[in-house]
């Protein structure tokens, strides 16, 4: 019987002992028993729930707390608790890899203690939790994370290995070189805690139907009208997507197929028998760079842990309803890179007795976060999904948001990196999720290094270009699915088969929190950039055409967004899109091509997501085309690329007949239809070349060959990035969300404040003008960091003024002109009093700020104002920029002196 574990387990003699003396079991049933819902679902509700597992549970009791539990309905295909609830670990960590989800799983805690002082069981014990490090990159995430806890409020403490023998005498120290201690994390039970939770929703009037399952789901104008059940026909307003493995196939059960990238594989978790002795407050130890965790359970030990390559379940996409079926077989094979970690890390486990080895599927998304938010393909249609195994961590929180949304239309949680709209379809196709799925789980206890790229389900998204830039010796970093030169590596050229078309040639890496290994090669670019000619590729931005028959465009454009739109044809302007809290929904440039007619430019991983705010917000009559794919975007930057854009067309380039911020149609060498803009985004002179897709590589070469005698040069994603930041320019998604308005990052100019018409958010911006603002965008140059040795700036470090921490960056990079390390981030005026103060620009100038990498304080001089950089070539940007004075862009404010 046990023969097939000798393999697996050939490390251990102690181990195959308790297989001999203990029960295997596959624990697929549990030991409680789920409350018994309503016999029939009613014919009319509000909301329709899917999903009796914790995070269905947490979203019908926030309902209930909210007014709406007797218009809520939740279903259940099998029985309360019967999916991934049941078997999961019940690890409640606060510190995750952003501030969003750390304040959800804060609220999540809340409840709990909220539950457990009312009596009702949820397991929830604070017994703190241990991770250990045995590497010093390890050390370092630790040291940020110790950083990064003032800005979060979590308490922790970096810890000795002889410290972490105190914490948990269990484990072995002398591999260790450290650890960091968080007193406030713990450990709930999942099962019970959902019990608990569907007990007070019913006791608020949630209906609970039990072994009911979905058909279909209907829309009506596309908005959720109705949900067909096993059971009968529900009108509903609202339905939420709470399927946990099962949610993407729900999705499907709907016209149009609603979109949420989740994928199953093998998760595997370790019980032991009762042991004598067990500190039932035993910590939780995490020991990542062995792939594995461990805890205390009802006096056994659980363990388990996410292996780096991970096996898919259920790769036809059919996942059993019944828990017996769903179960799957142990592969100890599979599981033996975490016994033996467990082994080396617990000695004493091999003594202890195995009670069963339990595989449970865990479903994950394709980035390893979690999945929210309103459908983009349906309105009042939410998703509340992907929690990695997770879910009790997350349930609380995200319960709680998902009922607000429904409720107020929005929520206080700045969701923004979790929402499903972050996603394409094809982050949906289940090859692509089946490839990804092996990489992800493995990512939850990895090192994640800057710049962190996927290394599977590549070469997807490829602009016509991308052979070019093999050629040309390009890194590829992947962003939604495109393929996007990071920086250029000229030693690689010879190296490899440029018809070898498995993989790029190289994938982008950086591996350190230390100057990085593309520093050099991105030196070059920069310095063609600023000097002489960059070219870099821009395909993967979002672009989007909106037009009507007649003004329809104009007027729409002007309530969505907070700057005029109403500019000369061939006019760029930049505009914020703000929701009506003053935040950012979209940050993007709009290029007018005719009276009736605009180009919409927005960041990459916009381009769900503005499409779905255009939506919600154009009326019928304003047409509008995702025509991202249709065309190839170069942009080439520089003191010369006036002179050599003019050898490849007859249009006069000159300032006055094609200012900055402004558009044409060119011809470019044998093409022609080019929509060409002056503009660059870095702050450089030069212009962006919007290319149909069949002319792209004519272009291209164009470019490179009269760009010869200019020194023209590749330049990557890395270069511009460092541009951008050195000028401080704020990008969506990185420093500006949904919670930043334009008055706190120094854009009220952008703002029509002097035009009497209304626009979405105008009145929250104008009572943030009055009041002044309390969170100011500033630029910061570390003075006393070397590059060499020194710890890099990555993103997330707190700042201090005078002593006092004050806020946190949110951008980083190296300043190449400068020679130093350019901060960009928020700052905050809190008096003695805990509250905030307007934060004034003398509180920035007169203050002496520091900002905190990996606990080691760097002073910084702080900026309000775009920065002096000098130039080789005043001459031709002074041109351009007196040209432009006034055109209301970032780049025109730019200030240049010449070079001593």
């Amino acid at each position: 019987m046990y023969s097939k574990y000798h393999k697996a387990l050939r490390t251990s003699n102690n181990v195959y002992k308790c297989l001999s003396n203990g029960l295997v079991t596959d624990g697929s049933t549990p030991k409680a028993s789920a409350p018994a819902g309503n016999v029939t679902p009613p014919k009319d509700a509000r909301v329709v729930i899917c999903g009796g597992g914790v995070m269905g549970a947490s979203v019908a009791y926030h309902l209930g707390k909210l007014g709406w539990g007797k218009e809520t309905v939740l279903i259940e295909q099998n029985r309360i608790g019967g999916g991934t609830t049941w078997h999961a670990s019940g690890l409640i960590g606060v510190f995750k890899p952003s501030l969003s989800q750390v304040k959800l799983t804060k609220s999540s805690v809340d409840l709990y203690k909220e539950l457990e002082k009312k009596g009702l069981s949820t397991g929830w014990k604070q017994c703190g939790s241990l991770n250990i490090a045995r590497t010093k990159d390890r050390m370092t995430v630790f040291r940020r994370m110790k950083a990064q806890s003032v800005s979060w409020k979590i308490d922790c403490e970096i810890l000795s290995p002889e410290e972490c023998k105190e914490k948990c005498s269990l484990i072995r120290i002398d591999d260790i070189i450290g650890g960091l201690w968080i007193p406030g994390d713990g450990v709930g039970d999942p099962y019970e805690t959902c019990l608990s939770i569907i007990s007070e929703a019913k006791n608020m009037g949630v209906r609970v139907i039990e072994n009911c399952g979905v058909k279909k789901i209907d829309q009506i104008d596309n908005r959720v009208s109705g949900v067909e059940t096993s059971m009968g026909y529900i009108n509903c307003e609202y339905f939420v997507n709470c399927g946990g493995f099962w949610a993407r196939g729900i999705g499907q059960l709907s016209e149009p197929n609603v979109k949420v990238p989740l994928h199953a594989v093998e998760h595997y978790y370790l019980h032991t028998k009762p042991i004598p002795g067990l500190n039932p407050l035993l910590p939780v130890v995490r020991d990542q760079d062995g792939h594995i965790y461990f805890r205390e359970n009802k006096g056994r030990l659980l363990a388990g842990g996410f292996e780096p390559i991970a096996k898919p379940a259920y790769e036809d996409g059919k996942i059993p309803v019944s828990s017996k079926d769903r179960a799957l077989p142990e592969d100890w094979d599979h599981f033996h890179v975490l016994l033996e970690q467990l082994l080396h890390r617990v000695p004493s486990l091999g003594n202890a007795v195995l009670d069963r080895l339990c595989n449970g599927p865990e479903a994950f998304s394709p980035d390893c976060k979690w999945i929210v938010g309103e459908a983009p393909e349906i309105r009042n249609y939410l998703i509340a999904a992907g929690m990695k195994t997770i879910g009790i961590a997350a349930a609380g929180g995200v319960g709680k948001a998902t009922a607000e949304i429904i409720v107020n239309g929005d929520t206080d949680f700045d969701m923004y990196e979790l929402e499903v709209s972050r996603f394409l379809g094809l982050h949906n196709n289940r090859k692509f999720l089946r490839d990804r799925v092996r990489e992800v789980p493995g990512l939850h206890y990895g090192i994640l290094y800057p710049f962190h790229e996927f290394q599977t389900s590549r070469n997807l998204r490829m602009s016509p270009v991308y052979p070019r830039m093999r050629e040309a010796g390009a890194i590829f970093g992947q962003v939604m699915g495109y393929e996007r030169p990071t920086w250029f590596d000229q030693s690689i050229i010879h190296d490899q088969d440029p018809h070898d078309w498995s993989t790029p040639y190289r994938m982008a890496y950086t591996n350190t929190f230390e100057k990085p290994p593309w520093f050099d090669c991105v030196a070059k670019e920069y310095e063609a950039c600023r000097e002489r000619v960059g070219l870099a590729d821009y395909s993967s931005f979002t672009k989007v055409d909106l037009w009507s028959k007649g003004t329809e465009v104009v007027d729409a454009l002007q309530y969505i967004c907070s700057n005029d739109v109403d500019v000369p044809v061939g006019s760029i302007i930049h505009t914020g899109m703000q929701n009506k809290h003053g935040g950012y929904e979209n940050d993007c440039s709009l290029a007018r091509l005719a009276e009736n007619h605009y180009m919409m430019i927005a960041p990459t991983i916009q381009q769900t997501r503005c499409k779905v705010w255009l939506q919600k917000h154009l009326p019928p009559s304003v047409a509008m085309s995702d025509v991202t794919s249709m065309f190839t975007a170069l942009c080439i930057m520089g003191p010369f690329t006036r002179t050599l854009l003019s050898e490849l067309t007859d249009t006069d380039l000159h300032p006055r007949n094609f200012p900055f911020f402004t558009f044409k149609m060119l011809d470019v060498g044998l093409a022609n239809g080019i929509r060409t803009m002056n503009l660059t985004h870095t702050g450089e002179l030069g212009y962006v070349l919007y290319i149909p897709n069949e002319f792209a590589l004519h272009v291209y070469s164009s470019l490179i060959s009269a760009g010869e005698k200019y020194g023209i040069t590749h330049a990557g994603h890395y270069a511009t990035r460092s541009l951008r930041v050195e000028k401080f320019y704020a990008f969506w998604g990185q420093d500006l969300d949904t919670l930043t308005t334009p008055l706190e990052c120094g854009r009220m100019w952008r703002v029509k404040f002097d035009k009497k018409m209304d626009f979405i958010g105008r009145d929250a911006l104008l009572k943030q003008r009055e009041e002044g603002v309390k969170r100011m965008y500033i630029h910061l140059v570390l003075e006393d960091h070397d590059s060499e040795i020194d710890l890099w700036p990555w993103g997330g470090e707190p700042i201090y003024r005078d002593g006092k921490y004050v806020g946190m960056t949110t951008t980083t990079g190296y300043g190449y002109t400068f020679k130093k390390q350019v901060c960009l981030g928020f700052i905050e005026n809190i008096d003695s009093r805990g509250e905030k103060q307007t934060v004034t620009h003398d509180y920035v100038t007169s203050g002496h700020f520091e900002v905190d990498i990996a606990g080691i304080r760097f002073s910084a001089k702080a900026n309000i104002h775009s920065p002096i950089l000098p130039s080789k070539h005043p001459d031709q940007e002074r041109d351009a920029y007196q040209a432009t004075r006034g055109k209301g862009s970032d780049e025109s404010t730019v200030q240049i002196v010449k070079t001593v």
